[in-house]
């Protein structure tokens, strides 16, 4: 029997995939405790330079596994909550923490389905690539649920609060196109060029200066509580963390030389 979650890992990038193609990937209690499990190995992997989260077979993520969920059913409603809050704290939590603690570019690659906690799973990544068959939902209100996966935290802070309550508490669906068009994904490619897509895109960060790329996420994350004047101070010191670093003198050479800067080589 596969693993629900693959981490591949080779010339630093670790590649996460969501291996219940049979079921749409949907989210079994089985697929969170592995999906936390691989989340927390990305941390020590040495020479890390970008994550790429994808889904096995034609879909991403088709939300939680309802048939799964059933088996939880016949428990008092008393153990019920405190099952699913389990489940919750123990791995979707830490899982989604993980990936946003980590100083690295998280990439999603989307197809097909992305629901539930499929779409809070891309909202918390840096970028997400889109197939033009992709759909979207937020569906958690369609079976009675609140959310989770900090869809409530990344949510409105994309789209704002007016348009996130209308996504949560009406959950349609609706395509790549208007995904795009509401800033939840980066670019939206045909579904042959996926894949061709996300190569390039993975070349394209790990050329990048991991310094620089570090800095620039941690800054985008702390910005929203954040005053006006923390935030400039946070700056200033990020800059010249950078402009400290082989990186930045590389850079400078480069352009003044009018060539092709290779950053990491300090």
């Amino acid at each position: 029997m596969s693993a629900p979650v693959l981490l591949d890992f080779n010339e630093g990038v670790a590649t996460l995939t969501l291996n219940r193609p049979e079921a749409l990937n949907a989210l079994s209690g089985g697929m969170m405790e592995a999906l936390a499990a691989a989340t927390g190995r990305l941390a020590g992997l040495p020479g890390l330079r970008v994550v790429v989260i994808k889904g096995a077979g034609k879909h991403f993520m088709a939300g939680g596994d309802l048939k799964d969920f059933a088996t939880r059913l016949p428990l008092s409603a008393d153990s019920r909550r405190a099952e699913f809050r389990a489940m919750i704290e123990q791995y979707i939590n830490p899982s989604v923490l993980a990936l946003q603690s980590l100083p690295v570019p998280v990439v999603a690659c989307v197809q097909g389905a992305c629901a539930g906690f499929g779409l809070s799973l891309i909202l918390g990544c840096d970028l997400v690539l889109a197939a033009e068959d992709a759909y979207f939902t937020t569906a958690y209100s369609s079976i009675a649920l609140s959310g989770d996966g900090g869809v409530s935290w990344f949510l409105p802070r994309l789209v704002g609060s007016r348009k996130a309550f209308e996504l949560l508490l009406l959950a349609e669906r609706f395509d790549a196109a208007e995904a795009l068009r509401l800033g939840l994904v980066n670019r939206v490619l045909p579904a042959a060029g996926l894949e061709e897509g996300l190569a390039a895109w993975v070349r394209r960060v790990q050329a990048l200066p991991a310094g620089a790329a570090a800095e620039i996420k941690m800054l985008l994350a702390a910005s929203p509580d954040q005053s006006l004047g923390s935030q400039l101070q946070r700056e200033a010191e990020a800059f010249a963390r950078c402009a400290a670093g082989p990186d930045f003198a590389e850079g400078v050479q480069a352009f003044l030389g009018r060539r092709r800067a290779v950053f990491g080589q300090g």
